[in-house]
């Protein structure tokens, strides 16, 4: 294990329909769906019941956590949410992340909604990539997916990431049929005029209210092939076996392309990450059924060496993949706005 995950929150400012499907937006989408799909199953919604403060982890409580994850090996982390930059003075919490030795890669996932306000912050605390949420260049669309009209603030993100220097910024877009699929070309053509790395990700089951169909995913090899024939596509290798996307670069050396394909294409077998929810419990997997509560060491007096022995017995029960797509598939309880990205 190399890569950890770190929630800040539970809470979100966006209802994208893939995590948080609670705008009429997303209703109408799902409904005319299910009208379209054999055997339609309704969307049952689910109450968002934010956990209170108490059950949140401090920073401290945190940076704990990650100080004894990275003296067992753990060399990447990335903050994320929810939407991280709702969590107050999360600046702090990234700069006594960057103070601990042997974290080789310090990372923040976001909306890009808030960014404008805490960037030269974060940038000055020792963030030095960052990944946003894109999944339209078209404000209705935009508005559509995410129940929030915030196409411009996440463009102004983006490029004000570039202009402080944090390298690579990488924006990511899950893909839905018939919701954003035919912006595929489009966003990548983003990619290459703004010089950035764009991610294309599978749809995948971790939505609020249990309504993700697989007839509703655009493989990842159907994504490439749609790009291969408008862009002269270079592929990127690479040496590290656990990279979740396999990439492209455009001919004319401006900005990447990658393609995320967890449903169509596992990676399980590679996988060398770790999650740790806001409420501090270890999830081995996004699809994880049983979390793993370090609260009770935390703030039961347990030494750092209880937490790391806790943290390795953990590690040893990693489950061998996700059952995405099989019969014996069970959805997780919590969304991903739950789990950390």
């Amino acid at each position: 294990m190399r890569d950890l995950r770190v929630s800040v929150t539970d809470r979100c400012n966006f209802r994208c329909l893939y995590c948080l499907p609670e705008t009429e937006e997303a209703a109408d989408f799902y409904r005319t769906k299910f009208d379209l799909l054999k055997n339609p199953k309704p969307a049952t919604p689910i109450a968002r019941i934010w956990k209170p403060k108490a059950q949140i982890l401090s920073f401290e409580e945190i940076t704990r956590i990650v100080r004894v994850a990275v003296g067992l090996g753990i060399e990447k982390v990335r903050v994320t949410g929810g939407e991280p930059l709702l969590r107050k003075n999360v600046e702090s919490l990234v700069a006594q992340l960057a103070a601990i030795g042997g974290i080789t890669d310090l990372a923040l996932t976001t909306n890009g909604f808030h960014f404008a306000a805490k960037a030269l912050a974060l940038r000055d605390a020792g963030l030095r990539r960052i990944t946003f949420s894109l999944d339209s260049l078209d404000r209705e669309n935009f508005k559509k997916i995410t129940g929030r009209d915030g196409l411009a603030e996440v463009l102004a993100g983006i490029r004000q990431a570039k202009e402080l220097g944090l390298h690579p910024v990488k924006v990511n877009a899950v893909i839905i049929r018939n919701l954003n699929d035919h912006e595929i070309e489009t966003l990548a053509e983003f990619a290459r005029a703004e010089n950035v790395s764009f991610r294309f990700i599978e749809f995948m089951p971790l939505d609020s209210s249990r309504a993700w169909q697989r007839e509703l995913v655009v493989s990842g090899r159907e994504i490439v092939s749609q790009l291969q024939k408008r862009f002269d596509l270079v592929p990127v290798g690479s040496t590290n076996p656990s990279e979740t996307a396999r990439r492209w670069r455009f001919a004319d050396g401006r900005g990447e392309i990658g393609v995320i394909a967890p449903v169509s294409e596992p990676f399980c077998g590679h996988c060398n990450r770790l999650r740790l929810t806001s409420d501090g419990k270890i999830r081995t997997c996004l699809f994880s059924l049983h979390e793993h509560d370090l609260k009770p060491l935390l703030r039961g007096g347990a030494t750092d060496d209880d937490l790391a022995d806790t943290l390795c017995q953990i590690v040893l029960g990693k489950e061998i993949g996700h059952r995405i797509g099989q019969p014996d598939f069970v959805q997780p309880e919590r969304s991903m706005s739950c789990i950390g990205g």
